[in-house]
């Protein structure tokens, strides 16, 4: 099996795996979300991780396949979250979506000048957007605003960390030959 493919079935997954945490891992409040420790004192709905590493990952399958491979992925992870909750899939479904165009106009120009900036700064704004979203459509709250972006800009630089050691590893500059 091509990587990319691999990639792009990481994405799906999760997307479905962070819907399924939200109400299965951490501290489960009646009515409403499981949330878990993000830093800094804040709480997020379980997901945010799960989430946090697909927005990396979309930008990834962005480049291997384009914008409608993104958007494919999206709708698939949605369909396949909503066996588990159909709410949680079409608040997930409709915050992705909407985040994805913020992530476009964001990573499509950064990339050209530095593919981890943009993975970083699109992962961070996308975040936000997503975050806003998921938590007014599936709660109904902001509640959780702070710890889910933090949640997910932690994980976007996690994966803007991930790709520039990929780099440097790939162009020999931590090479034992140096």
């Amino acid at each position: 099996m091509d990587y990319r493919a691999i990639v792009w079935l990481a994405y799906i997954g999760t997307i479905l795996m962070a819907n399924w945490m939200i109400s299965n891992v951490g501290d489960c409040i009646p009515n409403g979300p499981c949330v878990i420790p993000v830093g800094f004192n804040l709480t997020a709905p379980s997901g945010v991780l799960m989430i946090g590493g697909s927005l990396v990952l979309r930008d990834a399958i962005h480049e291997m396949y384009g914008r409608k491979w993104v958007v494919g992925g999206i709708i698939i992870g949605a369909g396949l979250s909503a066996g588990i909750s159909p709410a949680l899939a079409l608040a997930s479904g409709v915050a992705f979506a909407v985040s994805e165009l913020g992530d476009f106009a964001v990573y499509e120009p950064l990339r050209r000048y530095s593919r981890a900036l943009g993975i970083a700064v699109s992962g961070t704004i996308g975040g936000a957007i997503d975050s806003a979203l998921f938590l007014v459509l599936a709660f109904g709250s902001l509640d959780f605003f702070m710890g889910q972006w933090v949640g997910k800009t932690e994980m976007a630089l996690l994966g803007a960390g991930a790709f520039l050691t990929y780099r440097l590893l790939k162009h020999g500059i931590w090479s034992k030959e140096q």
